[in-house]
């Protein structure tokens, strides 16, 4: 078999998005006939990559860099721009915190709710129910609306639905270890270490440089779209590091174009 888990080749994406700069009736007018308010955005370009299976594998960049366009395009939520080839050997799970939360329902509906979402029948849930309440030690608030509950009982819900989801390929859209108060905080980062993580292949997307220093064996790192390099965490943080100085620099630059235009 294989050893690759996930295979891109050629991947571009391109976004249309309208402008609505048209406020005027004749302005409407002539934009729906001309479509003149339609633009394109490059999200991302040139992308060929092999994560290998069992490997913990980085993305970085910064804002708009397209890493979570990336990440779905994985999942098969976005589909690349023709020519595009994506190839995934193993089921796949896109980990974000909260996905698919709602704060009107209770505990036990969110259960179901996320559970499903991550991949899991309502048989395979059922099994595992009691384990999740248990692990985010919520049993005396199951059937309680989770609008009611704290920023710390949100963090051991979310994280006890995602660490029972089963997958052989993990997504991680900022999602990590570790949270919730210090007693859970320990608990949460020796399980997603010991078994969340352990013999699965992680797409780990983060602006955490710690967490991409201890634990990526390859990173890519991105800018604007086009990949800037792979290598090991050691090559690629300093990279980012120096296009993160650069656009300070940059937008340091504008403001004191911005006060002396203003100014004037």
């Amino acid at each position: 078999m294989s050893d690759i888990a996930i295979e891109l080749k050629n991947i571009h994406k391109t976004f249309t998005v309208l402008d609505k700069n048209s406020h005027s009736l004749r302005g409407k007018i002539i934009s729906f006939f001309t479509h003149t308010n339609k633009r394109s955005i490059k999200a991302l370009s040139n992308i060929n990559l092999e994560i290998k299976k069992g490997e913990f594998f980085g993305i970085m960049g910064h804002n708009g860099s397209g890493k979570s366009t990336l990440l779905r395009i994985m999942t098969g939520a976005y589909p690349p721009d023709e020519g595009g080839e994506i190839r995934r050997d193993g089921r796949f799970m896109l980990l974000t915190l909260g996905l698919g939360f709602n704060v009107q329902l209770t505990a036990r509906e969110n259960i179901y709710l996320n559970a499903s979402i991550l991949g899991l029948t309502l048989k395979q849930i059922g099994r595992i129910f009691h384990d999740i309440v248990a692990f985010a030690e919520l049993e005396d608030f199951v059937d309680t609306q989770v609008k009611y509950f704290s920023s710390g009982m949100l963090s051991r819900l979310k994280f006890a639905i995602a660490v029972h989801a089963d997958a052989d390929i993990f997504l991680m859209d900022e999602f990590f270890g570790g949270v919730g108060d210090a007693g859970f905080k320990e608990k949460s980062e020796r399980v997603f270490h010991e078994s969340l993580v352990k013999g699965r292949t992680i797409v780990h997307v983060s602006h955490s440089v710690k967490t991409i220093e201890e634990h990526c064996h390859r990173v890519l790192l991105l800018h604007e779209g086009e990949p800037i390099a792979i290598g090991s965490p050691d090559e690629i943080i300093p990279q980012y590091k120096e296009l993160s100085k650069k656009r300070r620099g940059i937008k340091k630059e504008r403001r004191k174009n911005k006060e002396k235009k203003n100014s004037l």
